[in-house]
Parts: C-alpha cells; structure tokens; sequence
C-alpha cells in the first residue's frame, strides 16, 4: 500500500510541491480536504478589514493564499460536483442543484476515489457534495456514496431551534432568505461545532494511517446561526454597505442579476440589511473557530507536519453589492471569486500569496499530483504545483465560470450565461450575448461598475473578440491549440 505525507484540504490554502514521501522526508501523505459553504473572500488574509478570522489567516500565512482564484459556477450543488470531478459544468452537465453528476458520468472516478483505490482511508464528516441547507443537515444530503468509506453527518441544537430564527423575508423558506440567529449555547452544541468535534475524533483513531478526510462547514450559508458571542464581535454601528455610484445598474443586462434577487436588496431597509451582514460576518468568525480546533489537533497529533491542507469555499458571495445583490448565481467578481488556500509543509511559496488567475477545476489535479499520483488526462484543469513553488512564476490563466438562469417575468426562456476572467478583464455573455454583454476593465475599474460592452470602442471590440473565443474553448473543456497569453490583450 502506498503511503504518504499529508494533504490537507480546506476552504482554499494549499503549500506544497511534493509528492509521496518527499515532505520532511516522512513516508505517509494524509489529505484534510476543509470546505466552507457560502464563503466570499471575507478574510483578513484577503484584505477584509471587518473579518475576524485569525485561524484561517494563520493557515494563510503558514501556506500559499490565492488571491485570485474563481469558482466555475457560483451555485452550490454545480460547482462542488465541478471540483470532486475535477470538470467543468458543461461537461457533466450539472447547472442547478437537482441533478447528480453520475446521471452524466456514471463511472466518474472522483478525487477522494482516486486516494480511496490506492489504501487511504477516506471519510466525510458535513457538507462536501450538495446539501439542501438546513433542511438536509443529519442527514446524508446529495452525496455520492462511492466517494466515501464512511460518512457523518452530525445535527446540532441550530436544527432543533428553527423556530426561533429571525426571517427577514417570511415569503421565502429561510434557506434563501436573510435570515439568522445570535444563538444560546456553545459551539460545540451547533452543526459546524459537532463536525469539528466528530472530525477530530476521527483523526485520532486513524492517526497512524494514510487518509483523505472530507470537512465541510455549513455556516455561513443562510440562515446565519452562530453562537451569541460571534455577533458580539462585529457591533452593529460598525457595518457599513458596500458603495456603489447612481445607476449602477444601469448598463447591467437584466440576465446579470438573479431571479432570486431582482431588487436592491429584497426591498429591505438598511438596517435590516446591515443586521443581516452582522449575522453573516458572525458565523464567518465562527466557522474560522472551529477551523483553528482542526489545525490544533493536527499539531496535537503530530499530524501538521505530514498533511498538506487545502481550505476552499464552493463559491463567492454577495453582501449587497452593485446597489443590493445579496447571496450568489452572479458571475460578478463577488459571485465568480472564492478563497483557496493550500499547504503543503516545506515547500518554497509557504507564506506568500499568489495573484495568478487559477480555477476551482485545478484543485483536483493538484492534490493528486502533490500526493504522486497519476493525474488523470481527462480532467478540465491544471495541476498548480509550479505556483506552490513559486507564487511569482510564469502561468498563462484565465477562468470560466457560468450561471444557467431559468425562465421568469424577467427571461421568457432559460438563459445561460458564462463569463471569463483574465488577468485584466471580465468578459462576460448571455445567451451567447443575444441576451446582452459585460466587460469590465479591472486596470481601471475593479468593482465593475463601468460596462465597456454596451458602446465598445474600437479597443473593446477587439478584446471582446479575443475573449469571447477563448470562453468557448474553456468551458467546454477542450484544450485550446494555443495557449493562454494575457499579454496578447
């Protein structure tokens, strides 16, 4: 059985350019895959100055932080089937939160399978494939059972108190609206703190053996529970609603916005809305407690040294942006962008950050390869081993991510929209742009606000065209014949 040293993988930090037995010169490799659900780039190691997250900055700053790394549908069911495939959506055509990805790839080979087949133990405890939240906690949600050895799936006092939870918006279920709760009791007796509690138990009983283990947060997806003294942490008085100018959505196609959020925010007043930042900033802090729980065990258990950790989230979020977007279906920077931070112990970009354009399809293939394992062939994305070496180096990236937008008052029929980044721009179409076109120049205009697709100059045309084939290229998943170059735009 092959052994090895350690992955570990949580809302997005990976360190590490090291294969099987090669980190500290150890012989076991353990993979720590932490996902958080609902998690903008509201970090302080992202350079948010209201997050209080010191665990997750620490992880951040012991490993290689990607600044700039974007989800390829801001959707939750979609883009985790997207990640543990390591395939784009058009390619196992998962675009909405009711379809399983083996009803298109029924003989997937996915990423905790390809350590499970080679002598790891793997098991799940929480959210790593789609929950319908919270009404699925407990249970085993929309899981893929062959992924897993064994799965644990812990209820906590935030199901039993539903009916306490303040909705700001009673017409919707409180799994999409502004909803939330300064809870009563510890963080032990909520959700998130029972699958810390019951992650650590079972790194304990399999400390002496190679394994993959799956850690998937709840928090901070709606409704916002935490514990009382999370909220305590962000006072009211100090939060404030993003800036965005008169008109800001002026040049927006209708498309760009989601059904479930067609007006500025819900209609709420600000303070509602302020409230509701509150409650989501709260469990942020939360979930990053008990995040720091599992990086204590590991040193505990003198595990750290031999698990390479990986920290992501399936998406970005909105917190009112572009005059009240809130939650996510958006391919704005806020919908499209999401942390991902990954260490591997002893390698050269520890402690750096690394501004590269990189996707979520390249995390599949970098934990394999990292762990020197054959990397599959088919898969969509690239092994970001050169950028755990050396955050600077040379790296060709742009990043597709889509939204399928059903038919409403708004759309008379479906309408997909997908969106490319690049190092300067954001390229982004409806209906293959009959439905309507973004560009943004983020040289100029990183928060989007200025539409250059609506009049385009003689210069935006010509990268309109450019960016518009290359979209199509990459999110079918093909190989382009030429790759990638953003100086050529």
């Amino acid at each position: 059985m092959i052994r090895a040293t350690g992955i570990f993988v949580a809302l997005g930090l990976w360190s590490g350019m090291v294969g099987v037995g090669q980190i500290n010169g150890s012989e076991r490799t353990n993979v720590l895959f932490i996902a958080i659900d609902d998690l903008a780039v509201t970090l302080g190691c992202y350079g948010d100055p209201v997050a209080k997250t010191p665990h997750i900055d620490r992880l951040a700053a012991n490993g290689v932080r990607f600044h700039r790394a974007y989800n390829q549908l801001p959707l939750c069911n979609p883009t985790r089937a997207s990640v543990m495939t390591g395939l784009r959506p058009d390619q196992i055509k998962v675009y909405d939160l009711d379809r399983h990805f083996r009803d298109e790839i029924p003989d997937a080979i996915t990423l905790p399978q390809q350590f499970m087949r080679r002598g790891w133990s793997t098991a799940r405890v929480g959210k790593i494939y789609h929950y319908n939240v919270p009404a699925s906690i407990g249970t085993d949600g929309f899981d893929d059972p062959a992924s897993w050895q064994l799965t644990i799936n812990p209820k906590g006092r935030d199901k039993t108190e539903e009916h306490l939870i303040f909705n700001a918006e009673p017409h919707r279920k409180i799994s999409a609206a502004l909803s939330w709760l300064a809870a009563d009791g510890s963080s032990e007796e909520q959700t998130d703190g029972m699958i810390a509690t019951e992650a650590i138990r079972w790194l304990d009983q399999h400390r002496d053996e190679p394994f993959f283990l799956a850690v998937g947060f709840f928090r901070p997806h709606t409704p916002y529970v935490a514990p009382k003294e999370f909220f305590d942490l962000y006072p009211l008085k100090e939060m404030r609603l993003p800036y965005a100018p008169p008109g800001d959505r002026d040049d927006i196609p209708v498309a760009g916005f989601a059904h479930n959020c067609p007006v500025p925010h819900y209609n709420l007043d600000e303070v509602t809305c302020r409230k509701a930042m509150q409650a989501y900033y709260a469990c942020v802090s939360f979930v990053d407690a008990q995040v720091g729980r599992l990086l204590a065990a590991l040193d505990k258990l003198k595990l750290a040294d031999d698990t390479i950790v990986v920290l992501w989230s399936d998406h970005g979020y909105h917190l009112g942006e572009h005059n009240g977007v809130w939650q996510k279906r958006t391919l704005f920077e806020e919908g499209a962008r999401s942390p991902l931070i990954i260490h591997v112990p002893g390698v050269r970009g520890n402690g750096q950050a690394c501004r590269k354009i990189v996707e979520f399809v390249d995390i599949y293939p970098t934990v394999v390869d990292m762990a020197a394992l054959e990397v599959p062939r088919e898969l969509a994305g690239r092994s970001l081993r050169p950028l755990l070496d050396d955050p600077l180096a040379d790296w060709e990236g742009a990043a597709v991510t889509q939204i399928l937008r059903p038919a409403d008052s708004r759309l008379p029929e479906p309408v997909m929209g997908c969106s490319i980044r690049t190092d300067r721009w954001r390229y982004t179409e409806w209906a293959d742009g009959s439905a309507g076109r973004e560009l943004y120049d983020h040289f100029s205009d990183p928060m989007e606000f200025n539409n250059l697709a609506i009049e385009p100059d003689a210069e935006a045309m010509v990268v309109i065209r450019k960016l518009r084939k290359i979209l199509r290229t990459k999110a079918s998943g093909k190989v382009p014949t030429t790759p990638f170059n953003p100086a050529r735009l």
